[in-house]
């Protein structure tokens, strides 16, 4: 893992890359860690809003997982913000080996006005997205499909390229689904090694 304090910190762009974004308790680090089959490849903070670094992953000569610091903390000070502001939202208008965006929300708090911002920019970027409504087992199956079916239709006066899903790394709901995306935006098959349902993990 490589974290870098600043753009000019990232590594060459000779890797396509996508980057996980996400409100602070949202979730993001489960889905980090289920969707790579790992138990503690993305470390949660115990002070959410703390940690301001590009976490970069990568899976040997294939690609890069970029795990954005999380946003929309309110104790975070504002030269904190502002400084996050400048730092994410360069990276996504400026990365040219970035491929696409996976955006996690919970599902029973989703399109915050962070979560906006950030698809905001993932529109301008011009870059698909990839929606992860997360902790999907803490509602019900009925208002679970609600709150699904809300967000992509808030979505279409949205201008960005983004496929919506339920997700939940507790229940792995979600997981195959959401690789899949992953594998397409990056062009790879990354998921080759990983965990699936029926296969033995290879070393």
């Amino acid at each position: 893992m490589l974290g870098a304090a600043n753009l000019s910190n990232l590594p060459p762009d000779d890797l396509p890359e996508i980057a996980f974004a996400g409100r602070s308790n949202s979730g993001k680090s489960t889905a980090l860690n289920t969707l790579c089959g790992q138990k503690s490849l993305a470390r949660v903070s115990k002070t959410p809003g703390r940690t301001q670094l590009l976490n970069l992953f990568e899976l040997p000569g294939r690609a890069r997982l970029v795990d954005l610091p999380g946003y929309g903390f309110a104790k975070v000070p504002h030269a904190v913000r502002d400084q996050w502001g400048k730092m994410v939202g360069g990276y996504i208008q400026s990365r040219a080996n970035l491929r696409g965006l996976v955006v996690i929300m919970d599902c029973r708090h989703p399109l915050t006005a962070h979560d906006q911002q950030m698809l905001s920019w993932v529109g301008g970027a011009g870059l698909p997205c990839q929606i992860l409504l997360s902790k999907a087992d803490k509602l019900g199956f009925g208002a679970a499909k609600n709150q699904l079916l809300g967000v992509r239709k808030a979505l279409r006066d949205v201008p960005v390229q983004a496929q919506v899903q339920l997700f939940s790394g507790l229940k792995r709901q979600g997981v195959e689904e959401a690789r899949s995306e992953l594998m397409q935006m990056l062009g790879v098959d990354w998921c080759d090694r990983l965990d699936r349902p029926g296969r033995t993990p290879q070393g």
